[in-house]
């Protein structure tokens, strides 16, 4: 099935819950629509969209928006060791998450309550607990527009790295994400030693994937605010590496800074800088820097796309002036 739509309000297709408008939005359930829908509206810009949780739509859109309802989910092959599972591009990614959970296949549970579908977690290489979805991913499937035909790309292929991959430069509006292929372990080691994530769980003797869930989630609860509730994206921002050598300055002046040690350099949360730098807590309009997480911006009930980019914009300045440090946005602004 196919629905088309004209003029049509994103508001609830972010979850900043912004007001903007698509002069398309077309929704369908089988890939293989993608052939006619792609020629269809070959002479405008075409924007493929999960929940847009990781979007903040600064103007109207001129264009099509795209989002996939197929939600297929399908084992391709199972051992004694592991299992590969293949999910469409428009399943619910937590759906995901709780139905590997269950069945006790380990690899996904420390990406637990991360909203968004399959296709975007692929897209975007989402990660959090000291976990990143391209540690379980095998395969992905898209449809190449100009090609007009599907193509199977390994891990490898997909180029990941830190919130990055091939979809987000090569292939940015080039390809459309149809299906994910995920290997998860039976037997798998449990991640626990990022954040808070084993102090959660210092009472219980065995933790389960189940436990790591429940724990994940209850500590991005207190944490991070319920998008149903209060607008936000998440985490606005991404953590910064920076050099050994520009960390071990930085150590000199703040000898308690949070860190973690990469092989490309040293990773320091951007929610400390942001903390440290005085922005907590700081609103533009009706944007503000949530008072439980400094990395996240919320719209508090009034704010608008350019509260939430001014902001931004201030926050990376101050970070900057403070610590020579700049601060990226994990959020795509269109």
């Amino acid at each position: 099935m196919i629905r088309i739509e004209n003029n049509y309000s994103l508001k609830k297709w972010n979850t900043f819950h912004l007001e903007a408008k698509a002069r398309y939005f077309v929704e369908y359930n089988q890939t293989d629509d993608l052939r006619q829908l792609t020629e269809q509206y070959a002479n405008l810009p075409i924007l493929h969209i999960g929940r847009g949780s990781n979007l903040l739509f600064v103007h109207d859109f001129e264009g099509v928006v795209f989002h996939s309802a197929y939600k297929a989910l399908t084992i391709l092959d199972e051992t004694d060791d592991y299992v590969i599972l293949k999910a469409g591009s428009g399943m619910i990614f937590d759906d995901l998450v709780s139905y590997a959970v269950n069945h006790n296949w380990a690899g996904l549970e420390n990406l637990s309550y991360i909203p968004g579908e399959v296709g975007a977690s692929a897209v975007q290489n989402i990660g959090a607990y000291g976990v990143e979805v391209k540690d379980v991913i095998q395969e992905v499937v898209v449809y190449n527009i100009a090609k007009s035909q599907f193509i199977t790309l390994t891990k490898e292929q997909c180029r990941y790295g830190y919130r990055d991959s091939i979809f987000k430069n090569e292939l940015k509006n080039a390809c459309i994400v149809t299906d994910v292929v995920f290997r998860l372990s039976k037997h798998g080691e449990l991640q626990l030693d990022y954040g808070n994530v084993r102090q959660s769980l210092q009472y219980i003797a065995n933790p389960t994937i189940s436990d790591v869930r429940k724990a994940i989630i209850g500590i991005r609860r207190q944490k991070l605010p319920e998008v149903d509730e209060l607008g936000s994206a998440g985490s606005f921002f991404k953590n910064p590496v920076v050099s050994r050598e520009q960390f071990l300055q930085l150590q000199q002046v703040y000898p308690d800074v949070p860190h973690f040690i990469l092989n490309d350099g040293v990773k320091v949360p951007a929610a400390w800088l942001i903390s440290q730098s005085g922005m907590k807590c700081k609103s533009i309009g009706g944007a503000q820097v949530f008072e439980k997480q400094p990395l996240v911006i919320v719209n508090t009930g009034s704010a608008t796309a350019q509260d939430i980019v001014a902001l931004a914009n201030e926050i990376q300045e101050a970070v900057k002036s403070q610590f020579g440090i700049s601060i990226y946005p994990e959020v795509n602004y269109i």
